[in-house]
Order: C-alpha cells, then structure tokens, then sequence
C-alpha cells in the first residue's frame, strides 16, 4: 500500500482534520468517505471533496472496500460503538480522544484492538504541541532532576461556549468534563513524567452554569439573551448553559498518586475569563514551568555546588502553521507513517485508556465526598 484511503466519522468539529490527510495526487494519503448526522456538516464536507462517498450512517463507511483506515471524530458516548466496528471490520484506527466514557469501555476496545490485530492511535494531539514537546525533552534531559510533583491548573476560559451549550454538559454524554477536556491534562502529566497515576482523591462542583431554564430552551427564543453573558444566539451550540439537565461539574481539582513516588495535582474550571494551561514540574534538582500566553517555559535549578546552576533559563516557544498551535497536520502525518511505514504511535492505545481510567476515578471520588480510589 502506498496511499492510505481513510474514511471519516464525523465531518465538522474535530472531523475537519480530513483536510490535513485528504492530500489528493501528490501525497501518502487521501479521504474517500465521510458520515455525519449532521447535513450541515456532511454538506459542507460533500462541497470541499465532492469526490468522496458522504452518508448518514457510519456503518456504510465501515464496510466500504475502498476504506484502508477511518478516523473517528464523534461525540464522545459514540466512540465505543464506533471503535469495535471498525477493528472488528479489521480497518486501521484513528480514534480522538478521550478513548471512551468509560474505563470498561476502554478496555474492551483494547482487546479487540489486540485480536485485530491493525494499528490504532489515540488524538492526544497535546502531545504534538511545540510547547509540550519542549517540557517533555527537558524533563528527559535531565536537568531538573527525578520528578516528585507536578501541579496543573486549567484555566478553561469560554468553557461555558465549548461545554455548556451543548452535548458536554450532560453525564450521561461524557460521564465527566474530566474526561472530554481533563484527558489531553492527564495524559501530559503521564507523559511528561513518564508515570502513570495509580490512585485518585478529587473534589468538584457545579457552581456556575446550570439551573432552572428549561431544557429545550435555546439563545435564539430566550427572553433573557440581551442581558447574559453566556447567550451565542448565532452559534451552533445554543442551548441555554443554565438548563435543568446540566449535570457535569464545571470546578474540580484532582489529587493523583503516580507509580515513581509522584505527586501531582490537576485543577480545572470553566468559568475563568481567561484560557491558559499552566504546568509545573518539580523534581530533585530544580522546577519547570510553562507560560502558555507568553509561550514561554521557564527552568530553574537548585543550588548544588556544580555546573547545574548554569541551566536557569528561558524557552520561548516557536508558532507553528496548523490548527492546535501546528499539532493536527503533524499527528495526522504521524498517522500515515505508523499505517504505511510501521512507525510507532507517540498516542498510544494505553495511554488512551489510562487518561480515562483517571478522569472516570475522579469523577467517582468527587461523586462520593472526596474518597481515594485506585487505578486498575
């Protein structure tokens, strides 16, 4: 096989990484098919590659000759079902995190990845980050020493527009926003550190959105859209963010024990005015700190008597073409060459699995008055 034919689940939202593989004549990869509920989105996907096979159901994809490998790009509930359709149809996997909504779920998708015997790649695109891809080299190096801490705060501003008005803000759709946006968090600190949590302690609430409004009650018809600061009435996600079914907490913090003697500690909250991603890494012989605004990483190391002390020092972080800050043109072509080339996954399937395991333990915990669980 020289060129890859992949099929889509889902073409809006995430699914609009098929630009970055449908590289048509000239490259290693192209689309061929895409399925979406949406015909606003299977629309638009139908103008810009009229060439493809379009269709509403994802099944018909799946069993297409001409598909080598799909991508799967659909709300999160669907990414089981869709997942073990299409290893046990012995097709190629791109699956976008998070791997599924539950630590069962993924399991089961590992073990049909493990009979089918394709090869299979989580959407950590974080991993893929100009940023996060400094911090991970110089936690490598060496230069700070052997981690034991790590704290994360996540400053999720327009949480409310990307959570809150929409599928996300129900448990049943994503059991947590831990998972749908504390996944691509979890993983760094995994990542980065080398570890995985084994044992969880977590706390959270709903303290902002959710409420009285009606559930069917959208910004376009609402009688209060002129004077609140959460209104989009032009936006496709336009469900009041204060409705009655609104069950997923929108302020929560982790404490998580990692193999390795770590300790880290994750924080998100959703209603923030700003967006950043704050990481700090503290091991035995100095700190690693990240600015995401300033795009800057900033090393500091103990006082040892020795040479060390002339690592302090400053990154500023280079911009990179892409959408995610460069991240999705280069995990799409990392895509390519672990199908065509054998290359191994940086997002592997287990890493898929741990981020999930995590997020679904926290969410038990908070849900239980803060009690530990462990990580199996």
């Amino acid at each position: 096989m020289d060129k890859l034919r992949i099929g889509m689940i889902g073409v809006g939202g995430r699914g609009q990484l098929w630009k970055y593989w449908h590289k048509s004549e000239e490259g290693r990869s192209i689309v061929v098919a895409g399925a979406d509920p949406s015909d606003v989105a299977r629309s638009q996907f139908q103008f810009e590659n009229p060439a493809a096979f379009t269709t509403v159901d994802y099944r018909d994809i799946i069993d297409r000759s001409d598909v080598d490998a799909i991508a799967i790009c659909s709300p999160d509930n669907f990414h089981e079902e869709q997942a073990l359709a299409v290893l046990a149809a012995g097709k190629h996997l791109f699956l976008e995190k998070p791997m599924a909504i539950t630590t069962a779920g993924c399991d089961r998708i590992l073990n049909e990845w493990q009979r089918s015997q394709v090869r299979m790649m989580i959407g950590f695109n974080m991993r893929y980050m100009n940023m996060f891809r400094t911090m991970k080299e110089i936690v490598d190096s060496g230069v700070i020493g052997e981690i034991k801490a790590v704290w994360v705060r996540h400053f999720v501003g327009r949480g409310g527009d990307f959570y809150f008005h929409d599928w996300h803000a129900n448990r049943k759709n994503t059991t947590s926003l831990l998972l749908q946006k504390g996944s691509h968090d979890i993983d760094m600190i995994h990542w980065i550190t080398g570890e995985y949590t084994n044992r969880v302690a977590s706390f959270g609430s709903l303290d902002y959105f959710g409420g009285m409004r009606p559930n069917e009650l959208t910004c376009d018809e609402c009688d209060l859209a002129n004077i609140c600061t959460e209104a989009q009435p032009n936006s496709p996600r336009r469900q009041c963010s204060f409705r009655e079914e609104v069950d997923v907490e929108d302020n929560q913090m982790v404490i998580m024990q990692l193999n390795g003697g770590i300790q880290a500690s994750y924080m998100q909250c959703h209603f923030t005015p700003d967006y950043h991603r704050n990481y700090t890494f503290i091991g035995t012989e100095g700190r690693m700190e990240n600015f995401e605004p300033e795009m800057k990483i900033v090393v500091k190391t103990r006082k040892s008597g020795t040479m060390r002390e002339l690592a302090d020092r400053e990154y500023m972080i280079k911009p990179a073409s892409g959408t995610h800050d460069g991240a999705d043109p280069v995990i799409c072509n990392d895509f390519v060459e672990m199908v065509l080339d054998g290359k191994e996954p940086i997002a592997t399937p287990m890493a898929g699995r741990m981020s999930v395991a995590v997020g679904c333990a926290s969410a038990e915990s908070l849900r239980n008055g803060g009690m530990p669980v462990d990580i199996l």
